[in-house]
């Protein structure tokens, strides 16, 4: 079994590989200040739940790929793969690590993790030219060109960020469940930043990949717009551009990391 660690800003997910499937997830929150122990034994307490897998910490796992955008919790998880699965060949995604996608930016560096790792699956499922478009603590844009290249993206306030800053900064507003409303023209405050909130981002989805999309590809039509993320599924159905939905991407693409690189340890 192949266990995959996505740390996000706000919520770290998690899952198991028999092979190429992935028959068991888990979404956690993020916090910073976990310790490599702590972090062990929540890992125990889910795993130990799967029937596929051995009551001690670590039985049934041959192989860890992690990547994460907290630098604090990734040096826990290192730690955690040092001290308690220290016979399990371990990918943690970081400069030096082998994806099979160039990274055609002005700082390799700098780019998120996941975001390199969300191109690596979107190459390998669906070719390029590409878009994954990411609902996370941020809304990612990221473009791949036909040739499998990373070539740059787009970031944006993510929806649960919108949320809570209209709640925070509007005088008569408060945060809200981000649910789909009744109409487009809301009967009632809640109902109105609903509708901003799931409608406004439907539309900036769909004007950031149009225009993104015209500089990818010489016909817009040949790019593949795949979504990810938690919230992903509350703009699916009012975007018009998206294509393909693909909950565990980013899982995906520790996989074929992992893959790439296990033979070279």
């Amino acid at each position: 079994m192949l266990l995959t660690i996505d740390v996000g800003n706000t919520h770290t997910v998690l899952g198991l590989f028999d092979g190429e499937d992935i028959v068991e997830h888990w979404r956690i929150s993020t916090d910073a200040r976990r310790t490599a122990d702590e972090l062990a034994v929540l890992l125990q307490g889910l795993m130990g739940m799967h029937p596929l897998l051995g009551d001690e910490l670590g039985d049934g796992i041959d192989g860890i790929a992690i990547c994460a955008t907290v630098p604090s919790v990734l040096h826990e998880l290192r730690e955690v793969t040092r001290r308690y699965y220290g016979d399990v060949p371990a990918v943690l995604v970081e400069p030096g690590v082998k994806t099979g996608v160039p990274i055609l930016t002005d700082n390799p560096k700098e780019v998120g993790a996941d975001r390199i790792i969300n191109a690596v699956a979107a190459v390998e499922l669906y070719g390029g030219p590409a878009i994954v478009v990411d609902f996370g603590t941020a809304t990612t844009f990221d473009a791949v060109s036909a040739r499998g290249e990373y070539i740059g993206g787009v970031i944006a306030p993510g929806i649960e960020i919108s949320v809570e800053a209209l709640g925070v900064r509007g005088a008569q507003l408060r945060k809200i469940e981000v649910a789909r409303p009744r109409s487009v023209i809301g009967k009632n405050t809640v109902e109105a930043m609903q509708s901003g909130i799931i409608y406004g981002f439907a539309g900036q989805v769909d004007g950031v990949v149009s225009r993104m999309a015209r500089e990818l590809a010489d016909d817009p039509d040949d790019v593949t717009v795949i979504a990810t993320g938690g919230l992903a599924p509350m703009v699916l159905g009012e975007s018009s551009v998206i294509d393909e939905h693909e909950p565990w991407l980013t899982l995906v693409g520790l996989r074929l990391v992992y893959e790439r690189n296990v033979s070279r340890m």
